[in-house]
């Protein structure tokens, strides 16, 4: 009807028109009041009044038998199949599928005696012949009389529920309040009370509780930690072993670890065992918080469990593996890897690489380095970098050499990080001369040193008391407009002490405490003893302290030099400056 009424008039908008319908209807119902539907929509239908003109009551009336019709067609079908699906004509079909009757044969007999008269059809009886035994119903080659068919339409059943899932029902009235004041809560709030008022009006399923969080996730995520939590421990929403797992999983990914293992263990502790899923992301979320002692109880509890990690989980494994320094172990699993057929990528080969390096294993490097090159991975510039510095770190001067002059055959040239470990390889056995020499042919192939390479010429030339060179690469480092390394800042300390240079000495010092946190140990024992010897005995128990704090220990040796100068009574020059001067 609206159809019609907006193509009659097409300049009213759509309030108008709906005001048109209500009157309408409002008219339609009155009359269908006094003398019925049907007495109103035959064939001898006039105007009942004279409130409407008689074409808008013919278009009345043109719809309502639309409509009439559609309903007696709606009634048609109905009938047409509750009679096909009635047990008689099953089960004729059955038997016409047994005897070999279908398709245009079965037509044909249906279509028997149309064009005898209706008397002689009505005279004739039709029955199946009867049949002794149980029917079988074979369908190709299927014996679907069994038993066992039946529990398959139930799972069918059971599959539909999930392919068709039943709706959540709809928030209204009192419970909508409810659901609105739950959405705006803030993280700190506590949200049990508003909570278990939506429960009491709304009695959820599982549907309508899945619905509620998925819409509190979206609108409130701050909120909705909190409230999946306490979801898990409601009856009616029946937690399942994914529920748990997907909760632990979005809490491990925004870094909240202490909330995550709470819910692993109440997952336990309701009597639902980790499935391979949860056990994953368990071994995720400890590799990626640092924690390896935990993640290597997941990673084992899933090969207990009879699972195979994937690359995945062996990839995180191995990471943690390598930031904890432990190189080795990760190339344990990498091997695991291989034998299982599982190709490890370039990045986990240059992981292990790289740890290696950074602790000095050559022989470790050399093994990964190896390995990359029957695995396919050609040497580039940064694998020949970092056996260069593996050699360094060893202080294998001449097999660090040897990589360096292979990375330059295979064409490769040398970064600042490169030039700097093979001038480091140098320092250690103090062959200056040959360094300068080194760095000359490097100049000459366009190769320009930069801020790491001048930061162990530093160092070097600080330890030779070349102060004034020391000055001039200063300069230099300067012009290249970078921020200079921690490094450079020590060995800066150092140089100072020993020029006595006490306010610059005491300036470096300031910025070293400013980073304290990027220190090593190596570095307090450096700052340490430098400040031990140039006097600054104060200093260097300030700087004791802020080691231990670190939870480094300081070597014997330096321990009992530092306690003697405080008990000899070593100058405190560094009394006279303030913090801030510092």
């Amino acid at each position: 009807m609206r159809k019609k009424l907006s193509e009659a008039y097409p300049d009213c908008d759509k309030n108008t028109v709906d005001g048109m319908l209500v009157i309408i209807v409002e008219k339609v119902v009155s009359e269908m009041e006094k003398g019925g539907l049907e007495q109103m929509t035959g064939s001898a239908a006039s105007t009942p009044s004279e409130d409407f003109s008689e074409d808008l009551w013919r278009t009345v009336w043109d719809v309502s038998n639309v409509v009439l019709q559609d309903m007696e067609k709606e009634k048609k079908k109905e009938k047409m199949k509750i009679f096909l699906q009635s047990e008689e004509v099953k089960e004729m079909y059955r038997f016409a599928g047994e005897v070999g009757i279908r398709g245009d044969m079965l037509r044909e007999l249906r279509g028997v005696g149309d064009n005898d008269n209706e008397d002689e059809d009505k005279q004739k009886i039709v029955s199946l012949p009867k049949r002794h035994g149980k029917i079988k119903y074979k369908i190709y080659g299927l014996d679907l009389s069994d038993p066992k068919w039946a529990e398959v339409a139930d799972k069918v059943h059971k599959s539909g529920e999930v392919m068709w899932p039943q709706e959540p029902k709809p928030i209204s009235g009192r419970c909508k309040l409810v659901t609105d004041k739950i959405l705006s809560l803030q993280e700190a709030d506590d949200p049990a009370p508003l909570l278990g008022e939506w429960i009491g009006l709304l009695q959820p399923s599982r549907v309508d509780w899945i619905a509620f969080l998925d819409r509190l996730k979206e609108q409130n995520p701050h909120i909705y930690f909190k409230i999946a939590e306490l979801v898990l421990g409601e009856e009616s929403f029946n937690a399942n072993v994914r529920d748990y797992s997907k909760l632990i999983d979005a809490l491990a990914k925004e870094n909240r670890l202490e909330d995550a293992e709470r819910i692993l263990t109440k997952m336990n502790e309701n009597g639902i065992l980790p499935d391979v899923i949860t056990l994953t992301i368990v071994v995720h979320m400890y590799c990626k918080s640092g924690n390896l002692d935990r993640a290597k109880e997941a990673f084992e509890s899933l090969r207990a469990h009879g699972f195979q990690p994937d690359m995945k989980v062996y990839n995180s494994m191995i990471m943690a593996y390598v930031n904890a320094g432990q190189p080795k172990l990760g190339e344990s699993l990498m091997r695991e890897m291989e034998t299982r057929d599982i190709k490890p990528t370039k990045e986990i080969y240059m992981a292990l690489l790289r740890s290696f390096a950074q602790v000095g294993d050559v022989n470790g490097a050399d093994r990964i380095s190896t390995t990359m090159q029957f695995a396919g991975f050609q040497p580039s510039q940064e694998s020949c970098a970092l056996m260069v510095e593996a050699c360094e770190r060893a202080g294998n001067l001449d097999q660090a050499r040897h990589n360096f002059d292979q990375m330059m055959k295979l064409g490769h040239k040398p970064d600042d990080r490169c030039t700097a470990s093979i001038i480091a390889a140098y320092e250690k056995k103090n062959l200056l001369d040959k360094a300068l020499n080194l760095l000359l042919e490097l100049e000459k192939d366009g190769i320009e040193p930069g801020v790491a390479t001048y930061t162990v010429l530093v160092d070097w030339f600080s330890k030779l008391e070349l102060f004034e060179e020391v000055e001039q690469i200063l300069d230099k480092i300067a012009e290249q407009g970078e921020a200079p390394p921690l490094k450079l800042h020590i060995s800066l300390c150092d140089m100072y002490i020993k020029s006595g240079a006490e306010k610059k000495a005491l300036q470096a010092l300031g910025v070293l405490e400013s980073k304290i946190e990027q220190l090593e140990s190596a570095d307090f024992e450096r700052i340490i003893d430098s400040l031990k010897a140039g006097g600054f005995v104060e200093d260097a128990r300030r700087i004791h302290g802020m080691m231990e704090a670190r939870g480094f220990v300081l070597s014997e040796p330096l321990k009992v030099a530092l306690t003697a100068s405080r008990a000899v009574g070593t100058s405190h020059r560094s009394n006279k400056y303030s913090p801030e001067q510092r």
